[in-house]
């Protein structure tokens, strides 16, 4: 596997200088200066692909190209915001950057409720805790219509914890669910969510999933004409928020759109921390299903906790050896696809991945870092994932 980093760009309080220590070979990164819809450029691509190789390390994955929310809800500007995305493909393509990491999540991407949770070893840790998750949807953002996505346990829950909370905890929690990606929403405030909210009006799932396959259908065979690979990644967590529809929440979600588009260059991120959120996800039989269509792994895990609403669990960041994924056999079960693509004679028989979402460790917290992507814990996570690789392969 190609053992790869997240990098969000020159303002990354990580350097590329340091990767070389840190033991990667590949950059994961995106033009994040681009809002969604904005067609990137050669000379911004160029650019970015200049820094990454000065530092004697390869760009191997987009992360991501941004999928409108006009094109997600197929509102006024799709024509245009399409058109566009063709264009960045194309561009990347003439660049030789051929792998594209995408999600159809709408409006926020990932939502914790904590990103810096204290942990018994003195560090901390991203969380997600859905009485807590009520208590902002129901009571800070007052969404209409909210009190019907919750079972009454979760009422009460959520009541007791809002009323528990002085003004800044009430603000750190509008803040941490908004910002979703860092960096992406840091700007945003209720009245912003609010009337974005009100564009999914009358899409349920089943429409969304029919716009994700629109948008597939427009790309893919852009896609197959440059080489490339276009991978989504799953919802984070695999469950409805704020009223949304989600629809890359499972297995039969990414098996619906596979074979709707049924060709290799659509294709899977598999993030395991997501996926894993849910407690009948089998992370090896995925890989088993969908081998071939696995173009990025995201190696995270995550570990589920008590919640009012069993279909709906909290979960913890965990450490990547310590959470509810098999890890060890999940990235067995990877190798061994890409032996099936070697025997095959695929070019793309490698395949990229990164250590995600580590814990704050040691002098991590010390340090400016976003959420979710300390250097020390990523650094630890990438060694307990490369111990894995190097004892299959040993075994092998």
């Amino acid at each position: 596997m190609i053992e790869c980093w997240r990098w969000f760009g020159p303002d990354d309080p990580t350097h590329l200088s340091d990767l070389p220590q840190v033991g990667a070979t590949g950059v994961v990164t995106a033009l994040h200066q681009h809002a969604p819809g904005v067609p990137w450029t050669d000379a911004d691509i160029s650019e970015r692909k200049a820094m990454i190789e000065a530092a004697g390390l390869s760009w191997e994955v987009v992360e991501s190209l941004p999928v409108s929310e006009a094109i997600k809800t197929q509102g006024p500007e799709m024509a245009d915001h399409l058109r566009h995305y063709v264009a960045s493909m194309e561009a990347l393509a003439r660049h030789g950057v051929s792998t594209i990491c995408y999600n159809f999540m709408p409006i926020l991407d990932w939502t914790r409720t904590q990103t810096h949770a204290p942990q018994p070893h003195g560090g901390t840790a991203m969380r997600f805790d859905l009485t807590d998750f009520a208590a902002f949807d129901l009571h800070i953002l007052q969404r209409p219509g909210a009190v019907d996505d919750y079972a009454a346990a979760v009422q009460d829950a959520a009541a007791m914890a809002f009323a528990d909370m002085n003004d800044t905890a009430r603000d750190r929690l509008t803040r941490t669910v908004i910002a979703g990606l860092p960096g992406a929403n840091d700007g945003w405030t209720l009245d912003d969510v609010r009337p974005r909210l009100k564009t999914y009006d009358g899409i349920n799932a089943a429409r969304l999933r029919q716009n994700l396959i629109d948008f597939l259908s427009e790309v893919t065979p852009v896609a197959e004409r440059l080489d490339m690979r276009l991978c989504c990644h799953p919802d984070d967590p695999p469950f409805s928020l704020l009223g949304l529809p989600r629809v890359m929440s499972s297995a039969d979600d990414y098996g619906h759109v596979l074979d709707a588009v049924d060709t290799v260059a659509n294709g899977a991120t598999l993030c395991t921390g997501s996926l894993g959120v849910d407690a009948s996800f089998d992370a090896p039989g995925f890989v088993r299903s969908f081998g071939p269509r696995i173009h990025f792994a995201h190696l995270r895990n995550t570990k589920r906790l008590p919640s009012p609403d069993p279909a709906r669990p909290g979960f913890l960041e965990a450490p990547h050896l310590e959470g509810d994924t098999d890890m060890v056999a999940t990235i067995a079960a990877l190798m061994d696809e890409e032996a099936r693509r070697r025997a095959e004679g695929r070019a793309d028989h490698a395949i990229p991945m990164r250590p995600d979402h580590g814990q704050e460790l040691l002098g991590d917290r010390d340090r400016e870092s976003l959420p979710g992507y300390p250097l020390i814990g990523r650094m630890r996570g990438l060694a307990e994932l490369r111990g894995i690789m190097a004892a299959v392969e040993a075994r092998a």
